[in-house]
């Protein structure tokens, strides 16, 4: 069946939901003009006609199938379908894909070779001269989860008639198709409120912006299946084939304001840590109980003497009825806060490798490899003094032999080794950081990753015959390395397509559902209060908060100084982009003109 061509009307749609239905579709069409390469297009390019199919298929209430062909064109929201079936009207009405999409459904846009605009095309034409078919699917809802060769075959009464039907047939050699699917809808997260139990008492705090939808997620529960929890699991199996094991409970991941730790590394990491305001609550209180959601009981173990020791504020304020002065406590940013209450505790295992795993939390600046919030397993183990060395080489050995055949599972039979772990000494002359090169990704800054650190200057005075050796591990990253997953925050998605990638038993290369997502640019400028000062991460953590995560790199681009005023102003360049949600040019300036108000306001600074 030959399609129909027909100019782009510029109307507006609305996008919804429809369920039982399906669309897939065929396109070829010539690209004319588009816009800026790298901010994603504010209207939909015009003037791009093509031959393509749209094939339809829905059901009635009685069960029958339809089917009807059409062709689609870039709208101001997406993708508009405008059917061209048998027994239609000449001027039919246009509606959008995504309205007769089912949740499962796919979209399916077959475009000439280097119309798409995006890496898959070989050559790859410029943004603005392409159809920029990412960024247009975007404003619809939906992502690119999918890129194939085109096949005429494959598509039944398809026949290439070319431009308004004349005999100048379209070239399909190197055609590629495109494959859409929903994404899930980017709504504006507002931070939860949490609620645990200690005894008779009900306390609750409030997530942090920054952190919004990564507390309490519960990937190392027994019920998970997390890739975090496979390899945590692959790597404590793998120590444990060598050295006896202890398995410990990780408590509450909130800690008291004067939580200090014998290791420097955490006195320092308590400066960036995520401090939160912990409310006392009488359990006849229902004030909150329609906002709350209740810590699970893994996280529920810490002591009530948090509560004697911290200040409560000015006991002169009455504080509001059924709520208690609030207690200021941190999230902590290491496990490595607990280790003097695992050496300390009475059944202690000298000899055997203490094992802890749990969340953790810190502020930190953006960029690919570095996250706000992750899973660290800590390795606790105490041996003789006169044995210490040959027990710590025996240790950091299989440590390396296990790190290096995780990280190998995804490698083809005949391929060389491309990950090796190395255990770097650090000034002291007695710490490691274990380095991991990987070519993986082909990014600098994955050719020399960090995944974790061993400390054997740890003692206790209750074990002063011991000394002990304590190995952190980073499990997302080390995850990541080992799925070549080149971005952290699909770790921590709600999308339910993620978890199929993972079979249980089986090791193989992560493959991203979204594909080639629109990056968009922002520069933002301000004059810096010189009383208040200037905190960059706090900067970071700002844009965090309010583009929930979608900005994935901040460059300071310069430095200002007025030449009479004195005063200072500095100019940051902010790139938006997601890994798993459609994202469009107008949510991205609808977060920039809230970043510039929230810098004003909690950093003090004017913008420009």
């Amino acid at each position: 069946m030959q399609s129909r061509h027909q100019p782009l009307t510029g109307e507006k749609e609305a996008l919804g939901d429809f369920e039982g239905s399906d669309v897939k579709n065929q396109r070829q069409g010539e690209s004319e003009q588009g816009v800026k390469e790298g901010h994603g297009p504010s209207t939909p390019p015009v003037g791009r006609r093509g031959e393509f199919l749209l094939r339809c298929r829905s059901e009635r209430d009685d069960g029958a199938k339809l089917y009807s062909n059409g062709h689609l064109s870039p709208a101001p929201s997406g993708f508009g379908w405008e059917s061209t079936g048998p027994g239609e009207s000449a001027a039919p009405a246009r509606t959008s894909c995504a309205d007769i999409l089912a949740e499962d459904g796919e979209v399916h846009v077959a475009l000439c070779r280097g119309q798409g605009g995006t890496p898959a095309d070989k050559p790859q034409r410029e943004w603005h001269n392409s159809w920029q078919v990412v960024a247009m699917a975007a404003l619809g809802g939906l992502i690119l989860s999918d890129v194939l060769p085109f096949s005429c075959d494959a598509v039944p009464g398809y026949k290439c008639t070319g431009y308004r039907s004349q005999d100048k047939p379209f070239h399909v050699e190197g055609a590629l198709n495109h494959v859409f699917t929903r994404s899930l809808p980017f709504e504006d997260s507002k931070p939860r409120i949490f609620r645990i139990k200690l005894g008779d008492k009900c306390f609750s705090f409030l997530e942090p912006e920054a952190l919004a939808g990564k507390l309490n997620r519960g990937f190392l529960e027994a019920s998970s299946c997390h890739p975090i929890k496979t390899i945590n699991e692959k790597l404590i199996a793998g120590l444990g084939s060598a050295f006896p094991l202890k398995m410990l409970k990780c408590s509450c991941p909130l800690l008291q304001q004067e939580s200090t730790s014998v290791f420097p590394s955490w006195n320092s990491d308590i400066l960036s840590a995520f401090w939160v305001n912990l409310y006392e609550h009488n359990l006849n209180c229902k004030s909150l109980v329609d906002e709350t959601q209740e810590i699970t009981e893994s996280l529920v173990s810490f002591s009530d003497r948090i509560f004697a020791r911290s200040p409560r504020g000015n006991g002169n304020k009455e504080a509001p009825e059924g709520i208690c002065e609030p207690v200021k406590v941190c999230l902590r940013s290491s496990l490595l806060v607990h280790v003097q209450a695992v050496i300390q505790a009475p059944d202690f295992l000298p000899g055997s490798l203490n094992i802890l795993s749990g969340p953790v939390f810190r502020k930190c600046h953006i960029s690919p490899f570095t996250m706000p919030a992750f899973h660290e397993t800590l390795v606790i183990f105490g041996v003789n003094q006169n044995l210490k060395h040959h027990c710590l080489l025996s240790l950091l050995d299989h440590l390396k032999a296990t790190l290096e055949s995780l990280l190998t599972q995804t490698l083809l039979e005949d391929a060389k080794l491309s990950s090796s772990v190395e255990f770097a000494l650090q000034p002291n002359g007695i710490d490691y950081m274990i380095h991991v090169k990987s070519p993986k990704f082909g990014l600098d800054c994955a050719k020399d990753l960090i995944i974790g650190s061993v400390i054997t200057s740890a003692i206790s005075i209750t074990h002063k015959d011991q000394c002990f050796v304590i190995i952190s591990i980073n499990l997302d990253l080390l995850t990541m390395l080992i799925w070549n997953i080149s971005d952290w925050r699909i770790l921590w998605t709600f999308d339910n397509r993620f978890l199929k990638n993972f079979v249980p038993e089986k090791i193989a290369p992560f493959k991203s559902y979204s594909l080639y997502p629109p990056c968009y640019v922002h520069d933002i400028s301000f004059w810096l209060n010189e009383k208040k000062g200037f905190d960059e991460l706090e900067f970071h953590t700002v844009a965090r908060a309010v583009s929930q995560d979608t900005i994935t790199s901040i460059q300071l681009l310069g430095r200002f100084q007025h030449p009479k005023t004195g005063q200072i102003s500095l100019c940051y360049r902010l790139t938006y982009q997601t890994c798993d949600k459609a994202l469009t040019q107008q949510q991205v300036a609808l977060r920039q003109l809230q970043f510039r108000k929230e810098i004003q306001q909690q950093l003090h600074v004017t913008p420009r």
